[in-house]
C-alpha cells in the first residue's frame, strides 16, 4: 500500500495545462418532469481527486452515471479521457473503473473467483491476470479469506472486494460512489487508505461520500451540488473562506508570560503565532446546503 498523502490547499494534479480528463459543459438531465441536473459544468485535471458532494437528491449519482457512459445527458456536452461517451462508450469503459453504491459481487463465489471473473470481464490479459488478482487480494486485506465464499463476508470485506474488483484493469479514472457506506470504522479506514494509495499512483478519482472527513483528507478540490445545481466549487480552504465569520484570527503566546507579552510583545521578543479559525467541511456543507432533512435519491 502506498503511503497516505496529505491534502494541500491547492490541487496537486500533474500536468495542469494538459487536456482535462473530464470536461462537462452545461449538462442537463431530466427524468420526466423531474430535473436531476441543471446546466452543470465540471472539469477534472489528470491525477486530481475531486470530491463530488451534495445532499440526497442533489444529482451526484446522476452525474457519475453520465460520466461513466451509463446514462446520457438530456442536453449539454461531455468528454471523458478525450472521448465522446455517445460514440466511444466501449473505449471509455476500458479506461475507467466504477465502484457503485450497491455492492456488485457474487456471494456464491469465493473472493478469488469473483476477481478472476471481473478480470476477464475487464479484458485483463491472461498472462497478468493471476498477478492482478493477487495484488487485489493483498490491497483489500483479503489474502487469508481468498478462497472463502463472499456470502460469509462482513459488509466491510465485501466493500473492499467490490473496490478492487473495479481496479483490476488498471483504470486511468475511477468513480467511487459512496464507497464506505454502512461499514465499520476499521473497514472505512482501510478503504480510505486504499483510495489514497491509488491516488498516490496518479490515478484520477471522483469521490462521493457523506463521510466528509474522508474528503478533507483525500480530495484536491470539491464540487457541491444541491437540487441539480452547482452551488460551490474550490479547494477546502477556498470553501472554508466562503462562509461568513470564517477566517477570524487570534494571537497565541508561546510560553507563560502572557500578561507581559500583551503589553510589550515586540520589545520582549516573545515567540508567538497567528492562528486562523476556519470551519470544518461539515460546517461548510451545512452552511451551503441547509440543515433540512433530505430523503430523495441522489
Amino acid at each position: 500500500m502506498m503511503p497516505r498523502r496529505e491534502n494541500p490547499d491547492r490541487p496537486r494534479a500533474a500536468g495542469a495545462a494538459a487536456a482535462p480528463v473530464v470536461e462537462a459543459r452545461a449538462v442537463h438531465k431530466t427524468f420526466g418532469s423531474q430535473t436531476a441536473l441543471h446546466a452543470v459544468d465540471l472539469e477534472i485535471a489528470r491525477g486530481e481527486a475531486l470530491g463530488l458532494l451534495g445532499p440526497n437528491g442533489a444529482g451526484k449519482t446522476t452525474m457519475i452515471r453520465i460520466l461513466s457512459t451509463l446514462a446520457r445527458p438530456s442536453s449539454g456536452s461531455v468528454r471523458v479521457l478525450g472521448l465522446d461517451p455517445e460514440r466511444d462508450a466501449a473505449r471509455i469503459r476500458a479506461k475507467i473503473g466504477v465502484v457503485p453504491q450497491e455492492i456488485a459481487i457474487y456471494d456464491g463465489l469465493t473472493a478469488r473467483e469473483n476477481l478472476y471473473f471481473f478480470g476477464r470481464m475487464q479484458s485483463v490479459a491472461q498472462s497478468s491476470l493471476a498477478a492482478r488478482v493477487q495484488w487485489a487480494l493483498d490491497v483489500a486485506g483479503l489474502v487469508e479469506r481468498a478462497d472463502d465464499r463472499v456470502g460469509s463476508f462482513s459488509g466491510g470485506m465485501k466493500r473492499r472486494l467490490n473496490i478492487v474488483a473495479s481496479l483490476l484493469h488498471e483504470p486511468e479514472l475511477v468513480f467511487l460512489d459512496e464507497p464506505t457506506v454502512g461499514i465499520d470504522p476499521q473497514s472505512r479506514n482501510h478503504v480510505y487508505e486504499m483510495v489514497a494509495g491509488l491516488h498516490a499512483t496518479g490515478v484520477t478519482i471522483v469521490y462521493t461520500t457523506h463521510q466528509l472527513g474522508e474528503v478533507e483528507r483525500l480530495c484536491d478540490r470539491i464540487v457541491i451540488l444541491d437540487k441539480g445545481n452547482e452551488i460551490a466549487r474550490g479547494t477546502l480552504l477556498e470553501l472554508q473562506r466562503k462562509i461568513p465569520g470564517s477566517g477570524r484570527r487570534g494571537l497565541r503566546v508561546m510560553g507563560d508570560r502572557v500578561v507581559e507579552a500583551r503589553a510589550v510583545l515586540t520589545e520582549a521578543g516573545i515567540a508567538s503565532e497567528i492562528e486562523e479559525e476556519l470551519p470544518g467541511l461539515e460546517q461548510v456543507f451545512l452552511a451551503l446546503t441547509g440543515h433540512a432533512l433530505r430523503d430523495g435519491r441522489s
